[in-house]
């Protein structure tokens, strides 16, 4: 979830002026709205999620104390690669993500069989790595998917149709898996170099290279 903030500044001589942010991470949103109130010189703040949703600060506070506990703040890069040969595909991610105050870093991948094209592969990366964040506990916020793949991308994001049945498959796993713990989506397009961990991971369970690795960050 991201917030704005809707203000009235008054000056001590009682000019007002009204100002609208950018949109800011929950907890930035909280330090700036209670700093703000405390200086006395800010008598109305709204805040407004991305889906114009007003919020209290006694809301907002509550709603940090349980994400504490929950991860959050969950940016996911995921690949698929493919043999073509063999019919077998690679599924990698890497998830950023903070709980407890800490960052980290997970990395897992997985081998899979009975594959018809890349783009299969793509699609049961991104399946396999939305289910790892079911696995985390990851529920009703907004996170971030990157991925080299544009057919991904634009498919999920409603930009293309989706016609192949093979890959209708995998789009409706993947959205019946957000829908039940929701969550909001933002797919965006990397180029390989920008994801070149997922890629690794992706090419090292072709190897039956397993890696399943969490770090602190």
């Amino acid at each position: 979830m991201k917030l704005r903030m809707k203000m009235t500044y008054r000056t001590p001589k009682g000019t007002e002026a009204e100002f609208l942010s950018d949109y800011l991470l929950p907890g930035a949103a909280l330090l700036l709205m209670e700093d703000m109130q405390q200086s006395g010189r800010v008598p109305q703040i709204e805040l407004l999620d991305q889906y114009e949703t007003e919020w209290t600060l006694k809301e907002l506070r509550s709603y940090m104390k349980e994400l504490e506990t929950e991860p959050h703040n969950v940016r996911m890069y995921v690949d698929g690669g493919f043999d073509k040969e063999t019919g077998r595909g690679g599924l990698g991610c890497v998830i950023h993500y903070e709980q407890n105050q800490k960052k980290y870093r997970l990395r897992r991948n997985q081998e899979m069989e009975q594959l018809i094209s890349n783009n299969e592969a793509e699609y049961a990366a991104l399946h396999f790595a939305i289910g790892v964040l079911s696995e985390l506990g990851v529920k009703a916020q907004d996170i971030e998917v990157y991925t080299d793949s544009r057919t991904v991308v634009n498919q999920m994001s409603d930009e293309w149709p989706v016609y192949e049945k093979e890959l209708k498959y995998w789009a409706d796993k993947v959205d019946d898996v957000v829908k039940k713990i929701g969550l909001t989506v933002q797919y965006a397009h990397v180029d390989r170099k920008q994801n070149k961990e997922a890629d690794q991971l992706a090419s090292q369970a072709l190897k039956s290279i397993r890696i399943d690795s969490t770090i602190q960050k």
